[in-house]
């Protein structure tokens, strides 16, 4: 069993919201947006590599 972000129910397979691409990147959804110095910037969702890994991994959403 594969505990790679990739394979995580969290993972969003999305292009970095930047300028520049990053490749096999994704932004995790297991957190809530890192927030920015700036009270009027929004916040931004971790990007991660889809080799990456953490501690919560998912395959499945907790209702299922």
């Amino acid at each position: 069993m594969s505990t790679h972000c990739s394979s995580c129910a969290f993972y969003e397979d999305h292009k970095a919201n930047s300028a520049s691409q990053l490749s096999d990147a994704g932004l995790c959804r297991a957190n809530p947006p890192v927030t920015q110095k700036d009270a009027d910037s929004r916040g931004f969702w971790p990007v991660v590599q889809s080799s990456d890994w953490c501690g919560k991994f998912a395959n499945a959403f907790p209702a299922e």
